[in-house]
């Protein structure tokens, strides 16, 4: 009950006012039934009744509360991508990314909210469906105009706020006690705190919500409105402006509550300077923005960038735009959608519309070509300004998505596809690849595609997500057309990055002369137009050359070429990568020291940067070499460790490496059963994601020759191959942490003298090792903070680590040079400094 809840809903702008009633009815409800469908007009609430339902049932669902927003989603691959997203599944290369989310989602007890999704309602229900028949701890909570009705589940009509009622043969009702009337009041004190009403002016604020069809939001911008202009001129100018023969929908006809918001909207509209009203509409281009993005794209000359500041404070004061929180200590902004679809349609009105939303486009055009450009660049710069860019397209990607969206529907396939071309750095960084696929492919499928200049790179592009999906066949036809095109057009930088890629694809296909052919002239090109990064790419891909060649030094020595260039520009991320791929290459050729230090490092890297399923893979590689040097209690923390992490991700194939190694842990250990089974569980689990069938009892069907041990063998491990992937990963768990408790005393006859153990790898001498050999950067800078008496908490705060990495560094430090105390590392490091 005291633990921090686990999800990713929005903060409030504003108080949540009323509604007690309906609370309390769907937190019952949902108790009940999986499935709850929030359904009723726009502006009734929706959203937020549905995050305050969310807020008040973390206690029920230990895996989490989750809101994926589908406002400008269309397709289902685009609803399971929000999913991800939200509830933190990473896609896994080469597989769908909706039986990822589903196998990531089975086993856990969780509440996903799907907001807006009455333009998706069947693809909703597909996806629904499927996980509330797959995964039965899920629940779901939709918000939507329409129905969506799911199996076995409960729509709910969102009604109007109530009004004052007055009971018959009963004094008057107080106004004030009415919900409606208490969010108009409320509104009205956040715009101005001294505003107060009297009895007859409460009756006339009812009078108002009544108008309003009592519709929140509706309320809400007129109780905005009320100190400024009175609520008597505001009652008189509403009850006018509706009664306009204009807005009656025949004679003797009166609008109903449901069609009511956007004439609210319009008379609010109406009453706005013009200057407020110019930007407003100009803003709905915008799916979430900042004071800079308004001045750039919304100022003119008609509109001047130094007004733009007190415009936004205006409109935020009349609840036409809310805060949604602060980017790089800049206020973030958004309308909410009823406001958004008003204004889009007065831009449209005014003529605006393709004006503004071609600037919006240039603007982001540069915004994610600057991403690009920092990532890839080879100019020396901090890491923190390099990861800016990253950051910022993060900030701003639905509004990007909408952009995609709108070059489709116009057919513009030019700036559809530098747009696309500078997001796949992104795609790539975030294992967005399937829904970068989905854009890329739409966009080169439009007619103008054949004539557009980005064609080339496009392809170039289309090919690198076509790589990391392990497409080969995809990746080597685009590659090679956008080379081949890449060559005719002059653009040197994209034939250098081609050819990288080319060159991967064909080592993975085990092509190694054609890689080779393609890795040297990589290599060439890119010295000779001083490229640094793209150099360290195509040294990272000759080290992969000749590493499948058999060749491990030399591989060794092209990754460590390529480090010292990534290193010198301060790419993290890069730096990352390689070290986890020279890792891997040390682990196959028994060099566990450089193996256990690179996995090291780069988990430092991939957790700085957020990469969590690179960060799983880091784990795991640690844990493996613990193991192969010895060390079986650090082995079981590491591997347990990746295990959870790769679960939670979605990482099926990467969870069931670390079944496997696990298992041989555990085997080495004498514990056969519980080895046996998870190693059943990680076969099952990797025929589930394609990779190729093993027998039983693999990994173990050499250790035991005879006919009765082995069948006990067999039996365990087909006990295994039957529990779900949430069972095995608990099996481990349970396992590792029995392996932290003291073995008990036991006595026992006399045995045989056994044969010798194998002795553990004898720890450097610290009289003749000096600090900077034997640790990794990170634990040096940790050995040297140690010595000057910082506690790990204050370690933490000097290198913007978790405490608890401190201590798994320190413990590092000991295991690895024989000590077992902090005043052991201080005095060493002093005794090296002063030598």
């Amino acid at each position: 009950m005291t633990a921090p809840a686990r999800h990713n809903l929005p903060l409030p702008g504003t108080s949540f006012v009323g509604r007690e009633r309906d609370l309390s009815d769907l937190l019952r409800l949902l108790g009940s039934s999986r499935s709850v469908t929030l359904c009723g007009a726009d502006g009734i609430g929706k959203t937020r009744l549905a995050l305050r339902v969310a807020e008040q049932s973390t206690v029920s669902f230990p895996d989490g509360v989750w809101i994926a927003d589908l406002t400008d989603v269309r397709t289902s691959l685009e609803v399971h991508a929000r999913i991800a997203q939200a509830v933190g599944v990473v896609e896994e290369p080469g597989l769908p990314l909706g039986a990822t989310v589903t196998e990531a989602l089975r086993d856990r007890r969780l509440l996903l909210v799907l907001d807006s999704c009455e333009h998706i309602a069947d693809e909703v229900t597909a996806v629904g469906e499927t996980l509330l028949t797959e995964c039965p701890a899920v629940s779901v909570l939709l918000t939507s105009e329409v129905p969506v009705r799911l199996t076995g589940g409960t729509v709910w009509r969102v009604p109007a706020m109530a009004l004052p009622v007055v009971p018959r043969n009963a004094p008057p009702p107080d106004p004030a006690d009415a919900e409606s009337v208490r969010l108009f009041m409320d509104r009205a004190r956040a715009r101005d705190p001294r505003f107060t009403a009297t009895g007859p002016e409460l009756d006339a604020v009812a009078t108002l919500c009544d108008l309003s069809g009592g519709v929140p939001l509706g309320i809400e911008v007129l109780g905005a409105r009320a100190p400024e202009e009175g609520i008597a001129a505001l009652t008189e100018g509403l009850r006018a402006h509706l009664a306009s023969p204009v807005f009656q929908p025949g004679p003797g006809q009166a609008v109903s509550r449901s069609d009511v918001l956007p004439l609210v909207l319009d008379f609010v509209y109406r009453g706005l300077p013009e200057p407020e009203r110019v930007l407003l509409r100009r803003l709905s281009v915008f799916r979430g923005w900042d004071l800079e993005l308004a001045e750039q794209v919304c100022a003119d000359e008609s509109l001047p960038e130094s007004t733009i500041l007190d415009l936004l404070t205006s409109l935020l004061d009349r609840s036409l735009i809310t805060v949604t929180g602060e980017f790089e200590g800049r206020v973030r902004y958004r309308l909410p959608e009823a406001v958004r679809r008003f204004a889009q349609e007065r831009l449209v009105a005014s003529g605006e519309s393709e004006s503004i939303q071609e600037r919006l486009l240039t603007r982001m055009l540069r915004l994610a070509e600057d991403l690009g450009q920092r990532l890839e660049s080879s100019r020396s710069m901090p890491w923190s300004e390099r990861d800016s860019g990253r950051q910022r397209v993060i900030a701003e990607y639905d509004t990007l998505r909408s952009l995609l969206r709108w070059s489709l529907q116009k057919g513009a396939a030019e700036p559809g596809l530098r747009l696309c071309v500078s997001l796949v750095a992104h795609w790539v960084s975030h294992n967005n690849y399937s829904e970068g696929a989905h854009w890329m492919d739409r966009l080169l499928a439009l007619e103008e595609t054949a004539k557009a200049p980005s064609r080339a790179r496009a392809l170039v592009g289309r090919a690198q997500l076509a790589r990391v999906r392990r497409d080969h066949a995809l990746a080597l036809e685009a590659g090679e057309e956008g080379l081949r095109l890449c060559r005719e057009a002059g653009d040197d930088a994209f034939v250098r990055t081609c050819l990288s890629l080319l060159a991967l694809v064909e080592v993975r296909e085990r092509n190694l002369d054609r890689a080779s052919v393609r890795v040297e002239e990589a290599l060439r090109l890119c010295r000779e137009a001083g490229d640094l990064w793209g150099e360290a790419i195509a040294l990272g891909c000759r080290a992969a050359l000749v590493c499948q060649q058999g060749d491990y030094p030399t591989a060794d020595h092209h990754y460590n070429a390529a480090l010292a260039l990534l290193r010198g520009i301060d790419h993290r991320w890069g730096v990352g990568v390689t070290l986890i791929n020279q890792a891997r290459a040390a682990e196959m050729n028994d060099d566990l020291i450089t193996a256990d230090r690179c996995y090291r490092e780069a988990l430092d890297t991939q957790r700085m940067i957020g990469a969590v399923s690179e960060e799983a893979r880091c784990l795991a590689g640690i844990g493996r070499v613990a193991h192969a040097q010895g060390y079986t209690s650090q082995a079981y923390d590491y591997l347990s460790e990746g295990l959870l992490l790769s679960h939670a991700s979605g990482q099926r194939a990467e969870a069931a490496r670390s079944l496997v190694s696990l298992a041989r842990v555990a085997f080495g250990s004498g514990l056969r059963e519980p080895a046996c089974r998870l190693a059943g569980a990680a076969t099952a689990l990797r025929s589930r994601v394609g990779l190729p069938e093993r027998e039983a009892p693999w990994p173990f069907t050499d250790e035991e020759r005879g006919r009765r041990r082995r069948r006990q063998l067999v039996g365990w491990w087909e006990q295994g191959h039957a529990l779900s992937q949430f069972e095995a990963v608990r099996e481990a768990e349970l396992l590792a942490e029995e392996s932290r408790r003291p073995a008990p005393r036991r006595r026992t006859r006399p045995q045989a003298p056994a044969a010798a153990p194998k002795p553990a790898p004898v720890p450097p001498s610290p009289e003749s090792a000096s600090p900077g050999k034997l640790l990794t950067r990170r634990e040096l800078e940790i050995a040297q903070l140690v010595s000057t008496g910082k506690s790990n908490p204050e370690i933490a705060r000097t290198l913007f680590i978790t405490s608890s990495t401190a201590a798994r560094h320190v413990a590092n430090i000991n295991r690895k040079m024989g000590f077992n105390s902090r005043t052991q590392i201080a005095a060493w490091i002093k005794r090296h400094r002063t030598g």
